[in-house]
């Protein structure tokens, strides 16, 4: 199967969060709070997606409030976060959601997304992936993780089938045209 193909078929995108959502840099404050940087332009994407009807998954070891907050003001409901074993967690979607890993694709960035990639029907990661993890992904973004590779990704993925933006745009600028 192609890579377009595949595309045609997502309907569901799992993300790891550090090195995908974030630039895996962690900004640490004197009093030892850590944060991290997300891009706006993935946000909204994710966003977009959702209220497309995609379903949007994040599975990350870290444990941030933060992000969670984050992600759950675009809409996020499936988030597991301190996931030491990102397969446990692929695991419960399996048995509770009826997960379709053939209408999966799934965005990490290193050696601890290395099996979830492998179970997901598109396996995908940001331009600055470790090496073992961007050998096995089918997709590699061109853009680096936390600067708009999510974007990238459910971009590629909408507009292969007919849902991103373009069509809203258009219809908007034909009815703001005749205002």
């Amino acid at each position: 199967m192609s890579f377009l193909d595949l595309l045609h078929n997502i309907n569901t995108i799992i993300l790891d969060v550090d090195g995908v959502l974030t630039d895996s840099s962690v900004y640490i404050h004197e009093n030892g709070v850590l944060m991290r940087k997300m891009s706006v332009r993935d946000g909204y994407a994710i966003k977009y997606a959702i209220e497309k009807g995609y379903r949007i998954i994040i599975i990350t070891g870290g444990r941030s409030e933060g992000v969670i907050k984050r992600l759950q003001r675009l809409g996020v409901t499936e988030i597991y976060s301190g996931m030491q074993d990102k397969l446990e967690a692929i695991d419960e979607l399996i048995e509770i959601y009826k997960l379709d890993l053939s209408r999966t694709a799934y965005m990490g960035d290193d050696l601890p997304d290395y099996e979830s990639l492998r179970l997901v029907s598109l396996s995908t990661c940001p331009a600055d992936a470790v090496p073992e993890i961007r050998a096995l992904c089918q997709y590699i973004s061109p853009v680096k993780g936390g600067n708009g590779c999510v974007r990238d990704l459910i971009e590629k993925i909408m507009k292969v089938q007919g849902k991103w933006f373009e069509t809203d745009v258009v219809t908007l600028t034909k009815d703001k045209r005749e205002e």
